[in-house]
């Protein structure tokens, strides 16, 4: 069992049964809980980070900022700036927009949605 499953099942053990152990008159719920979150304990890269930005210089600041609190080192941030005036901002994909994150989650959610619908009409 999932650590948050059995922390919801000491904090809430009646609407753990009916839930989970579906003990009671029965409840249907959004989500299947024994789903794992793909983004839990997810730690954005420096890419993810300079991928937000909207200019080289802002992503500049980015890195010196990350090498100042030293989540990486002087190497790479050296050549993250080399790569950044070089090539630019596109060399590293796609800017991710403001709502990047909650699309990638609503496709994940939807995908396993469809899975499960396909598996219920086999």
């Amino acid at each position: 069992m999932s650590h948050d499953l059995e922390e919801f099942k000491k904090k809430y053990p009646n609407l753990y049964r009916e839930i989970v152990e579906k003990e009671g008159k029965g409840i249907t719920v959004g989500f299947d809980p024994s789903t794992i979150d793909p983004w839990r304990g997810y730690v954005p890269s420096v890419v993810d980070y300079i991928r937000r930005c909207r200019s080289v210089e802002e992503a500049l600041e980015v890195v010196n900022y990350l090498r100042q609190r030293g989540e990486i080192g002087e190497r790479e941030a050296s050549e993250l700036k080399s790569i950044l005036e070089d090539k630019g901002l596109g060399f590293f994909g796609e800017r991710k927009g403001d709502d990047y994150y909650y699309r990638e989650a609503s496709r994940y959610w939807e995908s396993l949605r469809a899975r499960k619908s396909e598996r219920g009409r086999g």
